[in-house]
């Protein structure tokens, strides 16, 4: 009986051993894997084709940009050294004066108007319906479509004759035709306006992400003390998207001094220099006038003053965090 009653016990625990032993790697297998998961290289393994890409056609040309800058590029007779005369000659022009002022009034225009636009859309479309959905994807499209694209059609939007789709627009409440990129008072803005209409939808996704990460019962507590909607906005909603407002500056300001294609294609920095910016005008220095030593100068200039740009900031906002 007690052979019968062991050998019962022994079939009975059989399925359940014969299910571990599927489910289970052996030792060796496990031992392998975790060493495998544990080196060091892992990581980089996944990371190294990005990082060739980057070295590159960026880190590469961003070397040889700095080399540049101290040189008389010479194709075909080799460069000479000339120290820092070009970027002597590139601080004494004029013309590259107004294109940093530009450049500025462009950068702190459209990062200002991204920011409210993208706040704005933000509150407006905060939800989790499916019609939210559609309208948020479709707010979003201006982002994903190719900057080439949107300069060309705002181009022909700011057709100056009377019949222009914009002109006809502004014609029915009673206002004159506009040159709008025509017109060196009105080509500025007319840009801003233009970069803002496609930033901001960028900003509004960001922001949606951070108004998901405010605490609910702070609106609850608000409502209850007896704040209004502005009131609940300026002291809950406003304080917990600092952190997000702080990025979405940053990166508005850096791409407020790179902007590039959108003035190239509309304007060229036209008419009469009124819309110049800093890469424009680089772009002209170095490879329609030749002069890629004053050129690689300047845009080791633009990077060095969004470097300062983004330090300045960080070290604002860790002073603000210490007190």
């Amino acid at each position: 009986m007690t052979i019968d009653t062991a050998d019962a016990a022994t079939a009975a625990d059989a399925p359940q051993q014969a299910a571990g032993a599927h489910t289970s790697p052996p030792p060796a297998r496990r031992r392998r894997r975790h060493r495998v998961q544990g080196q060091w290289w892992v990581p980089w393994g996944f990371l190294a084709p990005a990082l060739l890409l980057f070295l590159i056609f960026r880190y590469i040309p961003m070397g040889q940009a700095i080399g540049m800058s101290v040189e008389n590029v010479r194709p075909y007779l080799g460069n000479e050294y000339v120290g820092m005369q070009n970027y002597q000659t590139i601080l004494a022009s004029p013309s590259f004066r107004d294109a940093a002022v530009n450049t500025l009034i462009l950068a702190v225009g459209q990062t200002a108007g991204c920011l409210l636009l993208g706040f704005l859309l933000a509150l407006l479309l905060e939800g989790q319906t499916r019609k939210l959905s559609f309208i948020r994807s479709a707010a979003f499209l201006p982002v994903v479509v190719p900057m080439a694209v949107v300069a060309e059609l705002w181009r022909i939007m700011y057709h100056p004759s009377a019949d222009g789709f914009l002109n006809s627009i502004i014609g029915l409440v009673g206002l004159g035709p506009s040159e709008f990129i025509n017109s060196p008072d009105s080509s500025m803005w007319s840009i801003m306006v233009m970069g803002i209409w496609r930033g901001g939808p960028y900003d509004m996704m960001i922001i949606l992400a951070g108004l998901a990460g405010i605490d609910r019962g702070l609106y609850e507590a608000a409502t209850i003390d007896g704040a209004g909607r502005w009131q609940r906005i300026r002291h809950v909603t406003l304080p917990g998207l600092r952190p997000v407002f702080t990025i979405l500056f940053i990166l508005a300001a850096i791409r407020g001094f790179r902007v590039f294609t959108e003035v190239y294609l509309m304007t060229n920095g036209g008419p009469n220099g009124s819309t110049e910016v800093i890469m424009t005008l680089l772009y002209k220095l170095g490879l329609e006038q030749q002069k890629l030593g004053v050129g690689s100068a300047g845009a080791v200039l633009l990077f060095l003053a969004t470097l300062v740009l983004t330090l300045v900031v960080q070290l604002l906002l860790r002073k603000k965090k210490d007190a």
